[in-house]
């Protein structure tokens, strides 16, 4: 773990050390809207534990919490999680091998993943999945036992907005890239595509609907160097 710090440059510390605070406090939120849903507290804290993925974990909530069966709750967050088969292709070498497979496995997340790609070493990829991972895995879960154990006491969590501060954090890790104008496009198309199909699909399902966005993506080509 020390050699992973060593690894990293203070910025990139820094960013990742915001990113895990940040989704402390999404986690707070989830503890607390599903406590406050009437859900005992040992069943964020375990999906928490064991699932570690945050959108799925609140579909799964949302679901149950309104009545929904179980089961449908749980295919709806397997399929909301299969963009993590992407991400698996993607950092595959950046995990590593051996043992590393399963724990690396489970601390995937899409800001650790995004943290990873960004760099252009793979040491330095190494050590920002694997803090980003370790990092957001501590702080989430610290947030959801506080936002639990709050959660029981407030009566009703959507007067503080609770429900907003995941989705609050995922934009502000995707504004940044929005800069990039071969990312602009599929960003929008995916966009309306996802906000069209809500009505009209079960929960998930627009988002797997919104990957089509992929299809106008054009990477631009690198400007070629003249020789001198």
């Amino acid at each position: 773990m020390r050699s992973i710090w060593r690894t990293l440059d203070r910025g990139l510390a820094r960013d990742i050390g915001l990113v895990c605070l940040a989704d402390g406090v999404v986690g707070l939120s989830y503890g607390a809207i599903s406590v406050g849903g009437g859900l005992p507290l040992w069943v964020p804290i375990l999906l928490s534990i064991v699932v570690f993925a945050g959108a799925s974990q609140f579909l799964f909530v949302g679901i149950v919490a309104a009545g929904g069966s179980p089961i449908a709750a749980m295919i709806a967050g397997l399929l909301v999680n299969t963009r993590h088969v992407a991400f698996g292709l993607a950092v595959s070498d950046v995990i590593g091998g051996g043992w590393r497979r399963f724990p690396g496995s489970h601390l995937m997340t899409d800001e650790n993943v995004a943290f990873a790609m960004g760099q252009d070493e793979l040491k330095q990829k190494r050590a920002a999945y694997w803090a980003g991972g370790i990092g957001i895995f501590i702080c989430w879960n610290i947030g959801v036992v506080i936002g639990g154990l709050a959660g029981s006491i407030i009566t009703d969590t959507d007067v503080f907005g609770l429900d907003a501060a995941f989705p609050a954090v995922l934009l502000a890790l995707v504004l940044p890239a929005l800069r990039d104008r071969s990312i602009r496009t599929p960003a929008l198309v995916a966009a309306v595509v996802a906000l069209a199909a809500t009505p009209f699909l079960p929960a998930g399902v627009p988002v797997l609907l919104a990957l089509g966005g992929l299809l106008f993506y054009r990477a631009e080509k690198p400007a070629l160097e003249v020789a001198s």
